[in-house]
């Protein structure tokens, strides 16, 4: 991609459809014009000047219109939870087939991808299976095409070795579907302290991209898992807690003067309801940890 998202959102496979970010853009544009149907309003909401809010707002619109989501993950990890294999693998060729079906109609998202589960030993035979039945279904469908700008996500890295395996997973696949080399790409998520630190005291990020043998596009910062693996309580888990600074300060030291980018978190804050209160709230939480 020659720009990088502004952001990535995340939704569980089992809901993931051709049409599904069409389908959060009427939402999110909808809840727009119900709870700040003008620029005032959403001043007010936000805690931002009155005048640079009348020139954001059209742009809003604009964009919501146009393109509300830049990058999307169809998630078969938190988003969509332990399940039967047999239902995890209906879902994985499902989605697969709702993907090739949005790249054919052109409703797709500019970026998308999926994240798997994690590579450790309760869930590595199940994080494969799943991303080998979701590739092959959907090159059998489009006849060996990628969606533009596709990664696979690989969650609470724990060793290095977990990246390595994902590579050799990938070059595999490749290989026995005569793609490119090198044209399944991926990202890591960081929310663990080894994926910060290795047990050795290393700096863990540099290691990863070594093994990645040039496949990692991004490093997306994981707010909540990280935060609880640090001890911190779910009433002070949030990306502007300063155990989260430090970790993504670390993440930019790793990867500066690199071409990876670098997400930095999420809110499980949610502006949904009917109460135009909650609705500013969660708007002006996500605007200030975008400024934070």
């Amino acid at each position: 991609m020659t720009r990088q998202p502004v952001h990535t959102v995340y939704g569980g496979a089992q809901l993931f459809a051709p049409d599904t970010t069409a389908k959060l853009g009427a939402i999110a544009l909808r809840t727009l014009k119900e709870h700040a149907p003008d620029a005032a309003t959403l001043a007010g909401a936000l805690g931002l000047d009155a005048a640079l809010t009348a020139r954001i707002y059209p742009r809003v619109v604009a964009k919501l219109e146009r393109e509300p989501v830049e990058d999307y993950r169809i998630d078969f990890e938190d988003g969509f939870g332990t399940r039967p294999d047999a239902e995890e693998d209906d879902v994985a060729k499902k989605s697969a087939t709702a993907a090739a079906a949005g790249m054919k109609s052109g409703s797709l998202s500019p970026a998308i991808g999926i994240r798997i589960k994690n590579l450790g030993s309760e869930t590595k035979r199940r994080g494969l299976r799943t991303l080998e039945l979701f590739l092959s279904t959907l090159v059998d469908a489009t006849g060996g095409a990628l969606p533009e700008n596709f990664v696979v996500t690989l969650p609470k890295i724990t060793a290095p070795d977990q990246v390595s395996i994902l590579v050799e997973s990938l070059e595999k696949f490749e290989s026995a579907h005569k793609l490119v080399r090198g044209s399944l790409r991926f990202e890591v998520m960081i929310e663990t302290p080894e994926s910060v630190f290795a047990r050795d005291g290393r700096i863990a990020l540099p290691e990863f991209i070594q093994r990645g043998q040039g496949r990692i596009t991004g490093a997306h910062f994981g707010t909540y898992d990280y935060t609880a693996s640090m001890g911190i309580t779910a009433a002070h888990q949030g990306m502007t807690h300063p155990s989260c600074d430090f970790a993504k300060h670390i993440m930019q030291v790793s990867l500066a003067g690199t071409d990876i980018w670098i997400s930095d978190g999420a809110t499980n804050i949610m502006p949904v309801g009917k109460d135009r209160a909650v609705i500013h709230a969660a708007w002006k939480l996500h605007a200030d940890q975008i400024r934070h």
